[in-house]
């Protein structure tokens, strides 16, 4: 069901709910939506130190923003799992699920998080569902040794959680190689979420562009037609 509102005079209230695995740095990109999405400069980290943003509190949540788009004003509201109010008895129109760039594990355990929105959030299948990519500044590319031969990347997403306990239960060794772009996405198209996008909240890389792209698509789930990207799924 859509945040739609019946007359303009209203500011619609959009609640956006950011799911993912503890530390994937989901109070971090919340912490650097409270603080701005400018990327961090050197003289800001002279007061700021590199690699650290100022703590929110959970109680504060969820976090409001008044925002102007299109020329008309939205209410934003952002929770994640950390909610005073259990997220599960949430009522998001948009929800975003976060991973570690560089905790593959992460990545794989968004399929969780996805049968978890469609049974608990999303049964009408009306909201849309982004895949954020978190800790973008930390990424490194793969050595040339490890894309010869490291595991194969195809089979690490296509395996289901029961191959994956398999796995780990006969000591096979877990593949540390960061995930690249085109490896969250297509676990956002394999997902049939609508939008992917990565940041780095400690550096403010992409952020305002994440923020934007967060924008536009909760405010179109305030019209009839929802925040939904159809049969694909679009990248930032």
């Amino acid at each position: 069901m859509s945040a739609v509102t019946d007359s303009y005079t209203e500011i619609p209230e959009v609640e956006i709910l950011l799911l993912g695995d503890p530390d994937v740095g989901k109070s971090t990109f919340l912490s650097r939506l409270m603080l701005g999405t400018q990327p961090t400069s050197a003289a800001e980290n002279e007061k700021l130190p590199p690699y650290s943003l100022p703590a929110i509190h959970d109680a504060f949540q969820p976090l409001v923003f008044n925002i102007t788009l299109y020329g008309r004003p939205y209410r934003f509201q952002f929770s994640d799992t950390a909610s005073p109010t259990p997220y599960l008895e949430l009522k998001p129109h948009f929800i975003i699920l976060c991973f570690d760039i560089t905790n593959r594990r992460s990545l794989q355990n968004v399929k969780t998080w996805r049968y978890l929105v469609e049974s608990t959030y999303n049964i009408d299948e009306s909201r849309p569902v982004m895949v954020l990519g978190l800790k973008r500044d930390l990424r490194r590319e793969w050595p040339v040794e490890d894309k010869e031969t490291g595991v194969d990347t195809s089979c690490a997403l296509e395996g289901d959680a029961e191959g994956d306990a398999e796995g780990d239960a006969e000591g096979e060794k877990e593949d540390t190689r960061h995930v690249m772009p085109d490896e969250g996405l297509g676990m956002a198209q394999k997902l049939r979420c609508d939008r992917y996008a990565e940041c780095s909240a400690v550096t403010g890389e992409l952020c305002m562009q994440v923020l934007e792209d967060i924008a536009r698509t909760a405010a179109k789930t305030t019209t009839e037609k929802g925040g939904r990207s159809g049969e694909y799924c679009t990248v930032m």
